[in-house]
């Protein structure tokens, strides 16, 4: 019996790996994506943050032939970060007046413009919502909850954003720039918005990192 539990065991991992080999083999990328046509790309997000690293790897996972570079200068597209908000809104209240449950908000924007500023994608608003319920006897860890929750939804935002910039019809704008509006290219400032986050009260969580 444990002999042949080991052998479904081993039989199973082959197949997984196969089936790796394939995808990998087939060109595999995010469904809903297609590989980008430019192949150099500048962003004012930072690469060296948990998103800005998960936003690489998955747009290089997407479409191999585009790399990310450290200057502006040096890129086909700059991927703007215009701002980003997260708000944390009371959803229900028991009888005694503490929160039982919290609605958790987040706003992503961002536009694509082309190296002299042709406008590729316009500015463009991703909205995540999600609800979490609370516990005042547990403030530490339902603290670090929302805090990793926040996480989360950001981190789902990553496929929304490549499935904009390699739509058709971006694909489009970039081989023919020159006919779209063209503006001044921003500098790599982010607008954030820390709302909804206040210390102490009953019910409350403190005040949380962004």
């Amino acid at each position: 019996m444990t002999l042949l539990t080991s052998f479904a065991r081993r039989l199973r991992l082959t197949l997984g790996l196969a089936c790796l080999l394939a995808l990998g083999a087939c060109g595999f990328h995010l469904k809903g994506a297609t590989p980008l046509p430019f192949h150099s790309i500048y962003t004012n997000i930072d690469l060296d943050s948990a998103f800005g690293a998960r936003l690489q790897r998955t747009i290089l996972a997407n479409s191999p032939d585009t790399r990310f570079t450290r200057e502006r200068s040096q890129a086909d597209v700059y991927l703007h970060q215009i701002s980003e908000s997260q708000n944390l809104r009371q959803l229900s209240i028991d009888a005694e007046g503490r929160v039982e449950e919290y609605e958790l908000n987040l706003d992503f924007s961002f536009q694509l413009l082309d190296k002299t500023g042709h406008v590729l994608l316009a500015p463009t608003t991703l909205h995540s919502v999600r609800e979490l319920p609370y516990n005042d006897r547990i403030v530490q860890a339902k603290e670090s909850e929302i805090t990793r929750t926040f996480k989360d939804m950001r981190n789902s935002l990553i496929d929304q954003i490549l499935r904009r910039i390699s739509a058709p019809d971006v694909q489009d704008a970039y081989r023919n720039a020159a006919d779209r509006p063209i503006v001044s290219i921003p500098d790599a400032s982010i607008r954030r918005d820390n709302q909804g986050y206040r210390t102490g009260g009953p019910g409350t969580p403190g005040g949380m990192p962004y």
